[in-house]
């Protein structure tokens, strides 16, 4: 049992460090980000309701919504945009246009992930630094290019991974929400009825007082709960007990007393709303809490990367996006990985986001729209899931996700009001991405179409050989096919230019499935086709790491045993031809050619040894 607990401790303790990062570094802007908009009065009423709006959105979306209801939505234990698309296009297979519509919706929500992967670390990062106006107006000309440092040491430092740095991730935010707590705490203690904006009836009369500003200011008291997804998606590295906990014991605690706090302070001294978060610390506090402030967004921005990370993967294997080069960061943690392109791509956008908006204010306009979007979605799935999974009554379903359906489009279409003041940035890389994906499975679905409709039939074409068989040299063909039963380029360009058959053929289908894991006893079908070879379909969930050598280790016993020594692998390099007709538009059609053309190759990708691939070229014109 002390074993247990103290897994269960350090599950926790976990959870407080990588999913609550960027929820719990909200405070530095989102109760100032009200009032910027110039919409709301400074008075008792008006803050009253704004806390009770701030506390009720918390309890509403963060508590209610994810911790009790979307955690149950769990995916053989994993959670994310991702799980949840699988679940639930799994849910209406038997619906073939819903299913397809569900994963145009789902794809757009993954598309949406990173254009909050970029607002985030930008404003965080900023919101941090800018308490170093606080500390002396001098040094506001420093805030952005010491921002732009801070994000550039982050972003060198992801190809070591975050084992060496990932334990300090739990100790440094057990730190920041004790601090938060402990300052609005004391700015409690000196006007206590604030905590009047604890009951509901604060909001509803501030709502109905004024419904146009209501609605205005819904784009910044969603600010609160950005991050909120990350309960979701993290579910598979901590468990939905040790998240839950860590929320109600810590993190909601903190963050309420620091927002009521905020708004004591304001109630006290209207001139505090320059900077509400760092003028509640005494003057020799300031400074350590701007260095714990920016460790804290730090570590916020360093979980949103590793799930960008992640996201990416799973969007590749699930064919959306084109093969990238994924270095492995750990020998231990299969799911601590590094993309260059990924990494350094997030690194450009953010450092547009700092130097087009240049202050977190500015950001906290484009803000917001990709965060309600992302919530939206994930509550459209988990509509599906909840009725065709789990087939709950009709009535039931609508019960449970049509208010958070309303509570979501109601703060979307707030954030939409903020378009022109910045809400067109994450909409923008949002779009882009999206057109990447889009473009990338149906120009993958032409190419299909296109090598099916040219391909010759497998085991006839063997047949055909072996009337008058080629010379036979030792060792263990494998070739690659994008599918069963057709015979690939690279044997016949074998059996052109070099006129030689191994002794012994596998004709490989690697397939990935919308399903977090596929266990080993479940990974290798193979057949036999007859003259030593074999035809074998090898399965990976889009959480697995393909590695195609230890997969057909698995063949030992089964008439067909590789030795690795004397094993070489065919691939098939194509070139695509964008071409002027059916198909694709045109534009389109050279974004899927560039796309191919820069993808990384199959060998990378599937863990084969370098020194035993053979890789022949072919043109196909789409």
């Amino acid at each position: 049992m002390a074993v247990s607990r103290s897994s269960f401790a350090a599950l926790t303790l976990g959870a407080i460090g990588v999913v609550y990062g960027d929820i719990g570094t909200s405070v530095l802007y989102a109760f100032q980000q009200v009032f910027t908009t110039g919409h709301v009065a400074v008075t008792h009423d008006n803050i009253y309701g704004i806390l009770s709006m701030f506390f009720w959105t918390l309890t509403v979306i963060v508590s209610i919504k994810y911790v009790a209801l979307v955690l149950r939505a769990d995916n053989n234990g994993e959670g994310g945009t991702a799980a949840l698309l699988a679940l639930a296009v799994h849910a209406v297979r038997d619906r073939p246009v819903l299913r397809r519509r569900l994963l145009v919706i789902g794809m757009f929500g993954a598309a949406l992930f990173y254009g909050d992967g970029v607002i985030t670390p930008a404003i965080s990062v900023l919101s941090a630094v800018e308490g170093l106006e606080v500390v002396s107006p001098g040094f506001k000309e420093y805030v952005v290019p010491l921002t732009l440092v801070i994000l550039f040491v982050l972003f060198v430092v992801q190809k070591r991974g975050t084992a060496d740095i990932g334990k300090f991730f739990g100790p440094v935010m057990i730190v920041w929400m004790l601090a938060i707590g402990v300052l609005g705490v004391v700015q409690i203690a000196g006007h206590p009825a604030v905590l009047k904006g604890l009951s509901p009836y604060y909001a509803v009369r501030f709502m109905i007082a004024d419904p146009g500003v209501t609605f205005i200011i819904l784009g910044a008291i969603i600010l609160c709960v950005t991050g909120a997804e990350a309960l979701y998606a993290d579910m598979g590295h901590f468990g939905k007990k040790p998240i839950r906990v860590a929320w109600f014991s810590i993190v909601m605690p903190a963050l309420v007393l620091n927002y009521f706090g905020q708004g004591a302070l304001v109630l006290q001294n209207t001139a505090a709303l320059k900077n509400p978060f760092y003028l509640m610390a005494p003057g020799w506090a300031l400074l350590p809490m701007v260095v714990l402030a920016t460790l804290a967004t730090v570590i916020a921005s360093q979980a949103l990367i590793s799930g960008a990370f992640s996201a990416t993967k799973q969007i590749i294997q699930l064919g959306y996006l084109p093969r990238m080069r994924i270095l492995h960061t750990s020998v231990k943690e299969t799911g601590q990985i590094y993309l260059p392109f990924v990494n350094w791509a997030l690194f450009v956008a953010i450092v547009l986001a700092v130097v087009l908006f240049k202050s977190s204010d500015a950001l906290g306009a484009a803000y917001g729209i990709a965060v309600c979007g992302t919530m939206l979605i994930t509550t459209l799935l988990t509509f599906y899931v909840v009725r065709y999974e789990w087939r709950f009554p009709l009535a039931l379903c609508i019960a449970a996700t049509g208010t958070f359906f309303v509570v979501d489009v109601a703060f979307l279409s707030s954030n939409l009001l903020k378009i022109m003041e910045g809400g067109w940035f994450p909409i923008l890389i949002a779009g882009g991405i999206f057109t990447l994906m889009v473009s990338w499975k149906q120009g993958r679905a032409l190419l299909q179409t296109k090598m099916s409709a040219d391909a010759i039939d497998l085991p006839s074409f063997l047949e055909a050989v072996f009337v008058n068989p080629p010379a036979r040299v030792a060792g263990t063909a494998v070739f690659l096919t994008a599918g069963t039963g057709m015979v690939p380029n690279a044997l016949l360009h074998n059996l052109k230019h070099n006129k030689v058959l191994h002794e012994q053929n596998l004709f490989v289908t690697v397939r990935s499935h919308e399903i977090p894991w596929i266990g080993m006893d479940k990974r290798l079908e193979i057949e036999a086709l007859g003259h030593n070879c074999w035809q074998a379909v090898i399965h990976y969930g889009f959480k697995n790491d393909p590695d195609l050598p230890s997969a057909l280790q698995q063949t030992r016993g089964r008439g067909c045993d590789v030795d690795p020594m004397t094993t070489s692998y065919f691939l098939s390099r194509d070139i695509v031809i964008p071409t002027v007709g059916s198909g694709m538009a045109p534009w389109r059609e050279k974004l899927f050619a560039q796309m191919h053309r820069a993808s990384s190759g199959a060998a990378d990708f599937l863990n084969l040894p370098n020194n035993a691939v053979v890789e022949l070229g072919s043109k196909i014109e789409l």
